[in-house]
């Protein structure tokens, strides 16, 4: 999702290298590094043995000197649909540069009324529909891991989010019909109900049926993008959460309008200062509150493989030394 086009500030000029971990990373469109509070300060191209990621690595500093690394998922002309998008390479990447912290946005359809065009979801839950086209780990035959994924959303992150931002008065920008955005969360981390979002594979827009059962599954919202991005965020120990923005009902509310890709970048052209706004004030939130983040997954991958050591893939574990330097012996 492209949150606003880029300014006309020369980017290419920019450094290409950047001294010092960058241990926040927001995954979006091409513009969020132009936020008011942001001073861009490199722009990295990064190779990894996964190939090179989606957009070159846009490196920014707060007032206080605080970095984040920025990356447009999908490019930044927009030109990769969401199957083709390289997410072993951008997760790859991001680690390479220390970040152990992940948000990423992404356009959502809505599968419930309560959830309205231009509100925010920060979900808890996934289903997964898409359909084993895109790579989805890192590991390979010869090097086999398993990674929990019970709560694919990292829960310190998601707090953090629900615990310091309102749910509303902070959006901005009534539709039509006078009503505000809200942003939605899930209220404590046990006992109420999950925000859940299904992952389709695209890049057509679900059919009324599929729409009706996706709800009935108790899904919340829909997109095309959070997978396998979270699951190999959680294979790099990388804390992820993503925020979602709702551009339409889906096809499931026959009391609406049939969805059209002109309503939904109305509706994204619309929110795009909503979601800067939101990324500014997390990147604060991050760099104040959130110095611990991805602690807790630190060397979980380390004693996740099933492999023996003396049968472990060469091939592969030189892959590995990339994500984990020191894991796993060299032999």
């Amino acid at each position: 999702m492209s949150l606003h086009r880029e300014n006309a500030q020369g980017s290419a000029e920019l450094p290409s290298t950047y001294d010092g971990p960058v241990t926040f990373a927001i995954i979006g469109g091409t513009g969020l590094y132009n936020l008011p509070n942001l001073k861009p300060v490199a722009r990295l191209t990064v190779s990894t043995p996964w190939g090179f990621p989606s957009s070159p690595i846009t490196i920014s500093v707060t007032e206080k000197g605080f970095p984040v690394a920025f990356l447009a998922r999908h490019g930044q002309a927009h030109d990769l649909l969401p199957t083709d998008v390289p997410a072993r390479a951008n997760i790859a990447a991001l680690k390479s540069l220390g970040v152990t912290a992940v948000v990423a946005f992404s356009a959502v359809g809505s599968l419930q009324q309560e959830i309205k065009p231009r509100d925010f979801v920060v979900p808890t839950q996934i289903i997964d529909r898409t359909k084993g086209n895109r790579p989805l780990t890192f590991f390979e035959k010869g090097f086999v891991a398993h990674a929990m994924f019970g709560e694919p959303f990292d829960l310190k992150l998601n707090r953090l989010i629900r615990d310091h931002i309102p749910k509303t008065g902070f959006l901005e920008a009534e539709d039509k019909k006078g009503v505000v955005p809200v942003l939605h969360t899930k209220p404590d981390d046990r006992g109420a109900e999950d925000l859940t979002v299904i992952c389709m594979e695209g890049p057509q827009f679900s059919t009324r049926a599929e729409s009706k059962i996706y709800r009935s599954w108790g899904g919340s919202v829909i997109n095309m993008s959070v997978l396998p991005e979270a699951k190999l965020a959680r294979e790099a120990e990388l804390a992820y959460q993503m925020i979602c923005m709702s551009t339409d009902y889906d096809s499931w509310n026959e009391d609406e309008e049939p969805v059209t890709v002109e309503t939904i970048v109305g509706n994204l052209n619309a929110n795009s200062a909503n979601a800067c706004k939101l990324a500014a004030a997390l990147i604060e939130i991050v760099s104040e509150h959130g110095k611990d983040l991805g602690a807790e997954l630190k060397g979980s991958m380390k004693f996740s493989v099933s492999t023996a050591n003396h049968s472990l893939s060469k091939e592969v574990l030189a892959k590995m030394h990339f994500l984990f330097p020191g894991y796993w012996p060299a032999h």
